[in-house]
């Protein structure tokens, strides 16, 4: 869906997802393959009125913002930046992370910064990356003109547990790995921990690791992962310290 709002040259993109969902990997892994006519401009955590968006915006570009410089005096010298580089046969892409921190009046700085147009073409697209209320945010009532200038949105939801026990061993075949390092038994409870959010997953089987090879084994089997948990080392796992404790008790019952 990114790389269809891009190609469709979508005003405003959205992406949403939870913490370790994995936003910044897949927003890394599409600059990554973007053609080299396109302008990238990165904006991390901003925050403040119309001017210091567009400050924000001229500074991810490289390009200078002097503290005396008037908003008329900004916003003149951006477009001039967007014809310039049109002329040149380049188009500019903004995008924005933990976009959820953006106040109503940034969003609608946002859309206003859209609707620069060569008379036929937009001259800048936005692409909004923030966590799942980001969604609520811009469907405000205020920002009706905004959410419509949305042409392409997702929402990156965490895996399930068939792909989580994919995922543990695709990392482990780039990683070298032959065979199976982890049990069945062993994936499903990093499922279980996890509720299948990649950032997640990823501790908590590097420390697994770490535990099976401390102890000379091979496996990580289901009792690792167990011990893991026991010790408190999943910090930031979506179940309370109360949910983890009956999880564990569960799973030896059934053991």
């Amino acid at each position: 869906m990114l790389e269809y709002g891009l190609m469709t040259r979508s005003p405003i993109t959205l992406l949403t997802g939870d913490v370790g969902a994995g936003k910044t990997t897949l927003l890394h892994h599409l600059l990554d393959s973007l053609e080299t006519d396109v302008i990238v401009g990165m904006v991390a955590n901003a925050q403040g009125d119309r001017d210091a968006i567009l400050r924000w915006v001229m500074l991810s570009l490289d390009q200078p913002s002097d503290p005396r410089e008037t908003y008329v005096d900004l916003f003149s010298r951006f477009q001039s930046f967007l014809i310039d580089r049109y002329a040149q046969g380049q188009r500019v892409v903004l995008i924005f992370d933990e976009a959820q921190a953006l106040s109503h009046d940034a969003l609608e700085e946002l859309r206003m910064l859209t609707n620069i147009n060569s008379g036929k073409d937009d001259l800048v697209q936005v692409i909004l990356v923030g966590q799942p209320e980001l969604r609520d945010i811009v469907h405000a009532p205020e920002l009706t003109q905004f959410v419509q200038r949305i042409g392409a949105s997702f929402h990156l939801r965490a895996m399930d547990a068939t792909t989580v026990a994919e995922y543990i061993k695709h990392r482990l075949a780039v990683a070298g790995a032959e065979g199976e390092i982890f049990s069945k038994q062993a994936m499903q409870l990093v499922y279980d921990a996890t509720g299948g959010v990649p950032r997640l997953v990823n501790k908590l089987c590097d420390v697994a690791m770490v535990y099976t090879y401390s102890s000379d084994r091979l496996r990580v089997e289901e009792r690792t992962i167990q011990q893991v948990l026991e010790d408190g080392l999943l910090i930031g796992g979506p179940a309370s310290a109360a949910n983890n404790d009956q999880l564990l008790l569960d799973k030896t019952w059934r053991v």
